[in-house]
């Protein structure tokens, strides 16, 4: 391995933080450096509990990644340079890399529909969390996916003075098990949210919605949840992406610059049967510490084994007392197995506390 040889990992969220835990054990004499606009990490996954008014961790990325000797840079990365390797930084400094670890990960879409940009309000970061002022009224959730589900129950389990209603094209958890869909529906009618399935929104106005039938439903406060968008910078750099701007990667996440590879919600990922990895905590961890052993085993000279990855399950909480515990084969394909009610929600939280754990250098 080459002494002081440049590793910088873009982004400080799971699959980043995964990355750079890794690389400090298996590329010691490496320079390790993290790049993230944000000065702390904040659990994405715990956001619709700071939503709902709880205290969820702050943990000072300068402080968790020192302790293992990985360098933070707090900054907004604004370009990649692949011929001189320099990262362009916002501030107009730039940092140079030999290695580059991708995981800048995902945010909120709020250009595809007409409205949510000046009128809704997103989930995606803290930073959009704390942009949502006083909820009152009449609430409505855009999105029956996991993240819309999950701030639905948690607003109305801990605000029973909110009206709350859940709108989405499908299904909520349409993806699951008929009994995991139920048991979700049934939580719902006890926690009075008004669900609208089948309901495609086309409009977000000052007022509410309007579907794609003509419909109106009215809200004081739109909470959009539906759809993402990922940084624009590796189409930028000329790297190899996808229609949305993902970087498209071989079997060892390794991008079309063989110095750059990428991990988590920003990489195109093939599953055990060539369909993609799903974008969750679940796939962001385990493919941020891949990549980290990918590069170094190219830094020792050996070609790494593929990626071997299978899920486990699908985790959603229905807020603090209740979840959803949906089990998969290796291919996320769902079974008859589920577990709801409270040892769903402690088990939720087993796995919450952990991830928190396994991201931490």
């Amino acid at each position: 391995m080459t002494a002081h040889h440049r590793i910088v990992v873009l982004g400080a969220g799971y699959a980043g933080l995964s990355a750079a835990r890794r690389l400090a054990r298996t590329a010691p004499d490496a320079r390790i450096t993290v790049v993230d606009a944000r000065a702390d990490l904040v659990e994405r996954v715990r956001l619709h509990q700071a939503l709902a008014g709880q205290s969820i961790p702050h943990r000072a990325l300068r402080d968790l990644l020192g302790r293992k000797g990985i360098e933070f840079v707090q900054a907004t990365v604004t370009g990649i340079g692949r011929t001189d390797r320099r990262i362009a930084l916002a501030d107009g400094s730039d940092l140079g890399y030999d290695t580059l670890v991708y995981a800048l990960g995902s945010g909120a879409d709020v250009d595809s529909v007409a409205g949510v940009r000046d009128y809704a309000h997103t989930v995606a970061t803290l930073a959009d969390v704390e942009r949502v002022r006083a909820l009152g009224g009449r609430v409505a959730v855009v999105g029956g996916g996991a993240t819309g589900i999950e701030t639905a129950a948690e607003l109305a389990e801990a605000r029973p003075d909110l009206r709350i209603a859940l709108v989405g094209a499908e299904e909520p958890g349409a993806w699951l098990s008929a009994k995991a869909r139920k048991h979700i529906r049934a939580v719902f009618d006890r926690l009075g949210v008004e669900v609208h399935a089948g309901t495609k929104v086309v409009e977000v106005s000052p007022t509410g919605l309007r579907s794609a039938d003509g419909g109106v439903i009215e809200a004081e406060t739109v909470l959009w949840t539906t759809g993402f968008a990922v940084p624009q910078l590796a189409a930028a750099a000329g790297l190899a992406v996808d229609g949305r701007g993902r970087i498209l990667v071989d079997d060892a996440l390794r991008s079309s610059d063989p110095n750059v590879y990428a991990a988590g919600d920003s990489a195109v990922i093939p599953g055990p049967d060539g369909r993609e990895l799903r974008m969750a905590c679940a796939t962001a961890l385990p493919t941020g510490a891949y990549a980290a052993t990918a590069v170094a085993a190219r830094l020792r000279g050996e070609r790494p084994a593929p990626l071997r990855f299978r899920y486990h399950f699908h985790c959603l909480s229905l807020g603090r007392r209740d979840g959803v515990i949906q089990f998969v084969r290796p291919d996320d394909a769902m079974t008859d197995r589920v577990l709801t009610g409270r040892t769903a929600a402690w088990f939720k939280e087993l796995i919450v506390r952990g991830a928190s754990r396994v991201a931490r250098p």
